[in-house]
């Protein structure tokens, strides 16, 4: 289940930023009330639908609630309140109406000149979530799967230095044909390839400058691992360091394949127009 809470908007990666090289007491309290805001309320809320839980349910509540309990006391200074003047302040003498807020709950934030201090409490959070879910299954690993993980690795590698991050990557075309099938997305090829190009200009572009040779990286395809499972996944286990294992879940050609007749010749050769370079760059034709 993708957790979103270490690269999203207002998770660890904007936390990290706001509480050192962009801290004041405004941004810092309001990266820190959208941090709240993810962690207790869209996190909890959002239920995953093929799977039936959330966020804390997919970790395990005592492991979640316990980092995100102790979050607060290492990130928050002090709090304090904060009159709110009525709506008609300034035009009338009449008393704020019965139901507006009289008060506004204010966060100090603290600010961390040494970011690996930050960045070390981070840290802890996510060994507590995702090493006790990790122990409570018997496994000495995890692996978290969150897609936009992959324009933040510089941010990850900084949490995490020793980290193996795996890039399993998709023919474009066959991408764009799944997003258009998926609510979150652009229903049309044209919104679609205006979602997806920058993206991949992005992510391009990363690639060209990264010092990847210092760098636990793997990339490789869907269609080679759903090509030959048994032997793929042995290469890619031995590349990431661990034991060889067979998995429950598998990929499996006809679930990478079965949109193969979503688009006629003509849209197929339009896609292929668009992101012709993308397609050439990760080794695709």
């Amino acid at each position: 289940m993708e957790t979103r809470f270490l690269v999203d908007p207002g998770g660890f990666r904007d936390l990290a930023d706001a509480l050192t090289i962009r801290y004041d007491p405004y941004v810092g309290d309001d990266a820190l009330r959208r941090l709240s805001d993810l962690l207790t309320r869209r996190l909890v809320l959002d239920i995953d639908i093929d799977r039936g839980h959330n966020v804390p349910q997919a970790i395990g509540e005592r492991h979640y609630w316990g980092a995100v309990g102790r979050l607060w006391p290492e990130l928050v200074a002090t709090t304090f309140d904060e009159p709110v003047p009525g709506a008609g302040f300034g035009h009338t003498d009449l008393p704020p109406g019965p139901f507006e807020p009289q008060s506004r709950r204010r966060a100090v934030p603290r600010y961390f000149s040494d970011r690996s201090e930050l960045l070390a409490v981070l840290r802890r959070a996510v060994d507590t979530m995702f090493g006790g879910a990790a122990e409570d299954a018997g496994k000495p690993i995890w692996c978290e799967k969150t897609p936009f993980n992959l324009l933040c690795m510089d941010f990850l590698w900084e949490l995490y230095s020793e980290a193996t991050i795996v890039h399993i990557k998709r023919h474009p075309v066959a991408v764009v044909a799944s997003h258009i099938d998926q609510p979150w997305a652009p229903s049309t090829v044209d919104g679609v390839l205006a979602w997806l190009k920058p993206i991949y200009d992005r992510w391009l572009a990363w690639k060209a400058n990264a010092d990847l040779d210092t760098r636990r990286y793997v990339e490789i395809k869907a269609e080679d691992l759903a090509a030959a499972w048994p032997e793929q996944r042995k290469a890619l286990f031995e590349s990431v360091g661990v034991d060889d294992f067979a998995t429950a879940s598998t990929f499996r050609k006809r679930n990478l394949h079965h949109r193969d007749d979503r688009f006629d010749s003509g849209t197929r050769a339009l896609i292929e127009r668009a992101l012709g370079d993308v397609i050439a760059a990760m080794g695709y034709r």
